[in-house]
């Protein structure tokens, strides 16, 4: 857990080399599982260009091999590093169903994947709690409403504050006062996908940054740079956004 969250870090302080894309499938039954892919591709040819030996020198990207390649979840990659296991109950339960791997291209690492696999509402609510703790860079738009047939979107959660928080939480009280003014720079893009297992029926609410791409899909593309320049006015920023399905 520590390795693959140093990499994360790592991954964003290359500047502009980190592109995070985040799928969020909304089931029949209320539920839905989110899946974010953080492609690291173009920081570990930049780490390689610039220290041809880095990946051997430094432990932490030495480790990198040790990481699975195939799903596995939190609870067992404790267990792997011999961590002493959560007494809660609850946060056995939540640790099993997020899941984290490696991806590999041309046999060398390409990124990391973290997923949530058929969440219900109760248990968004309890991964709140944990990631207080946590501190995993999740995407925000996981906790919008979701009742087996409609969406609510709140839009205040187009941000990045999981990621914010996650960055704040593993760097030094000096690097962390520059994440937020550095934040609009970390990043090649950030977009989220919404995938309905029914067709949409309608779409209530408009945001610039949110386009419905077929009968099933709506786009999320988030402008970073009016994200965080207030100067910067949207033409359509309403604050809800409601999807219902058939």
């Amino acid at each position: 857990m520590k390795n693959i969250l140093f990499l994360f870090i790592a991954a964003i302080f290359g500047l502009q080399s980190c592109t995070i894309n985040s799928e969020i499938v909304y089931h029949k039954d209320a539920a839905s599982t989110s899946v974010t892919d953080i492609d690291m591709r173009q920081f570990m040819e930049e780490m390689k260009a610039m220290t041809p030996d880095s990946l051997k020198q430094k432990n932490e990207f030495g480790e990198m091999d040790k990481l699975p390649t195939e799903w596995t979840n939190l609870l067992d990659m404790q267990k792997k590093d011999g961590k002493q296991q959560p007494a809660n109950p609850d946060s056995v339960r939540i640790m099993k169903k997020i899941f984290m791997k490696m991806n590999r291209e041309n046999n060398e690492p390409a990124g990391i994947s973290l997923k949530m696999d058929h969440f219900t509402q109760g248990d968004y609510q309890m991964l709140s709690s944990y990631n207080k703790k946590e501190k995993l860079p999740l995407d925000q738009n996981i906790f919008n409403n979701w009742d087996g047939k409609t969406l609510t979107i709140n839009t205040d959660n187009f941000n990045l504050k999981n990621i914010e928080e996650t960055l704040k939480s593993k760097t030094s009280k000096e690097e962390a006062e520059k994440v937020q003014g550095m934040i609009s720079m970390f990043f090649k893009s950030i977009g989220t996908t919404l995938k309905f297992e029914n067709k949409i029926k309608s779409v209530t609410g408009k945001h610039d940054w949110v386009k419905q791409i077929d009968d099933y899909t709506i786009k999320i593309s988030y402008d970073l740079k009016a994200m965080y320049d207030k100067d910067i006015q949207l033409k359509h920023s309403d604050q809800k956004i409601m999807i219902v399905t058939e």
